[in-house]
């Protein structure tokens, strides 16, 4: 089961519907009057359908004015409109420029037909005025976006899901009740209670491989929002003091702030910070190749020297081709 179509096909249509209605409301408040044919056109339906969806309206309370004749259409009751702008033009392009961000992860144009919808008679929303732009899409684009989708899908059927998942610690195949999706430090998590642990935990879907969104439903459970401030997904631990080369500040300044080094007489940059993993951190200070010595802590720079003494071996007994040479 890949989990998609839960929703019967009443249901979906009710759900365009009112995805419809409340696209049909957006315009009539924003524009002064409206025809039929017009959106008819906008949301690619009939006028038949149209004027059933204005009658839902009128029943809803919503006092609609219908005038037939060359300047005649549909509007909003004046005396009845105080303000018909629920948003200000900059809440209105934040909100949109959001809702741009969604369709870059998946590349459809799913929330730019609501953009239209919420934009309409206001297309300087759409262009010129539009000066945030977000785009969440990701390397692992091909790979990530059905996750993305079956996770998402999931969470709407409660349904639980499997997969199998790479850490620090091994792979280990998991089955947890998902509750959210989440874009956190530059990458997608899902939060949701795991079986295996019995608690809820945040799993990466870099590392999760094999995805099936089972058949078991779950019933929701009052769960937590996820507190993911840094100090209580990462709570340091490790007092880090380096010694970096000058034209390491840029990436010093990008991944810590400008707090992190004091300038030494010769240059050199003293770096401090708090860090909360030994592997991750003699990896990161790898990547700075010579140009960053580990001082602190002792049995970290132990670690550090021993890793490159095996790199260094490794080389030696490999040739350029890959092949391990004789001893």
């Amino acid at each position: 089961m890949t989990g998609l179509g839960c929703y019967t096909g009443r249901e979906q249509e009710i759900e365009m519907k009112i995805d419809r209605l409340i696209g049909i409301l957006s315009i009539l408040l924003q524009k002064e009057s409206v025809t039929a044919p017009e959106l008819a056109e906008q949301f690619e339906v009939s006028r038949r359908t149209i004027s059933r969806d204005i009658d839902s309206l009128c029943r809803a309370g919503i006092p609609i004015v219908t005038k037939q004749g060359i300047n005649g259409g549909i509007s909003i009751m004046e005396n009845y409109r105080v303000d018909r702008a629920l948003l200000t033009s900059a809440e209105m392009r934040d909100i949109l420029a959001g809702l741009r961000s969604l369709d870059s992860i998946h590349g459809t144009n799913h929330y730019k037909r609501l953009m239209d919808k919420l934009s309409a008679g206001a297309s300087d929303f759409m262009t010129g005025n539009q000066s945030i732009l977000i785009n969440l899409s990701s390397w692992y684009k091909v790979s990530l976006a059905p996750k993305i989708e079956q996770i998402r899908n999931a969470i709407d059927c409660c349904l639980e899901i499997e997969f199998k998942y790479y850490s620090s610690g091994g792979e280990s195949r998991r089955r947890i009740e998902p509750y959210y999706l989440i874009f956190q430090w530059s990458s997608w998590y899902v939060w949701g209670w795991c079986g295996q642990r019995r608690d809820y935990r945040l799993f990466k879907l870099n590392r999760m491989e094999e995805l099936q969104v089972t058949e078991n439903t779950f019933e929701k459970r009052s769960v937590p929002v996820p507190d993911l401030r840094n100090e209580r997904i990462f709570p340091g631990g490790i007092r880090v003091k380096a010694l970096f080369a000058p034209e390491c500040k840029w990436r010093l300044v990008e991944e810590f702030g400008t707090d992190c080094f004091t300038v030494q007489q010769d240059g050199r940059l003293l770096f401090k910070a708090d860090y909360t993993d030994a592997e991750n951190l003699i990896t990161w200070l790898l990547s700075f190749r010579d140009k960053a010595v580990l001082l602190e802590p002792q049995e970290l720079r132990t670690q550090l020297c021993e890793a490159l003494e095996k790199t260094l071996k490794a080389y030696e007994l490999t040739d350029a081709g890959g092949d391990t040479k004789s001893i």
